[in-house]
């Protein structure tokens, strides 16, 4: 395990709406803001791109991952020298014209995409004591692989989007595979978040022993959808070294590998997991 010294992660934070143009005005300014804090690496949250509230318009208004909102995005990691983590990206299918994907992408600093990760578990959900509908699978194609960690200039970074922190096997399959940090971009409901949020990040923190960071979509974006917030950083012991405030904007932290190295090497999970009684889990770690 190489160790780096201030490798500093910024987490964002922002309220996307349906208007692209404005999102990415945001996108640039967090950007910016990030690199002055001396962030390598700066994660943005689910649905940055745009956040529409009928299917039509969601499915009508996605570009490929080389289409025009992408290609900014590039130019903004090659122009800052700063690593960007876009998750839950609209992404236009080249044979599917009722459905995308939504898929987390990750830009090097010279601005090419180093990895592509796209959401195996999908949001359904319809809860009418509170009035929510929310069923992705009616406009998304579910993902079919899990991501290999990506060197970047932080550690070992393991792909995944929002939903996805809710099912452990994930994480922990992600940290067999040799995650350092585990990425969670997210626009989470306003009623889940303020139950689940911090309490599901910090326990994927500290059963896989990686940093957890976890950009977030805040307020109001449009008559039928709020999102919760509260953007963080988590350590490999559960602490939370860095959140976001109730508005738009960035918190950074230090991803201390020689901390994650101890946590690890004092509380060694990993020698004394059962796989021999845990059927599910063994064929998952065999498969990969």
């Amino acid at each position: 395990m190489s160790v780096r010294q201030k490798a500093i992660a910024a987490v964002c934070q922002m309220t996307t709406t349906v208007d692209k143009t404005k999102n990415l005005g945001i996108v640039s300014e967090l950007v910016a803001e990030a690199k002055q804090r001396l962030a390598t690496i700066a994660f943005f949250p689910e649905a940055c791109d745009y956040l529409a509230d009928n299917k039509k318009d969601i499915v009508a208004m996605a570009e490929p991952l080389d289409g025009p909102t992408i290609q900014s995005y590039k130019k903004l990691a090659k122009d800052h020298q700063i690593w960007l983590s876009f998750g839950g990206i609209h992404e236009k299918l080249p044979d599917e014209s009722e459905k995308i994907c939504n898929t987390h992408i990750l830009i090097n600093s010279e601005g090419q995409v180093a990895a592509r990760y796209r959401k195996v578990h999908l949001f359904d959900m319809e809860n009418k004591e509170i009035g929510v509908r929310l069923m992705e699978s009616d406009y998304v194609v579910k993902g079919s692989e899990i991501v290999s960690p990506i060197a970047t200039p932080i550690g070992q970074l393991g792909l995944s989007i929002c939903y996805d922190m809710r099912f452990p096997e994930l994480a922990l399959a992600l940290r067999n595979m040799g995650a350092e940090i585990l990425t969670y971009p997210s626009a989470f409901t306003y009623e889940t978040g303020a139950a689940h949020w911090e309490v599901l990040l910090r326990s994927r923190a500290i059963e896989s022993q990686c940093y957890v960071i976890a950009a977030a979509q805040i307020g109001k974006h449009n008559k039928k959808r709020t999102s919760w917030g509260h953007a963080m950083i988590i350590d490999p012991w559960g602490s939370m070294i860095a959140q976001c405030s109730d508005t738009i904007g960035i918190a950074v932290a230090e991803v201390d590998l020689k901390l994650l190295e101890k946590i690890r090497k004092n509380m060694p999970c990993e020698n004394h997991r059962r796989i021999d009684l845990y059927p599910k889990v063994q064929a998952l770690n065999t498969s990969l």
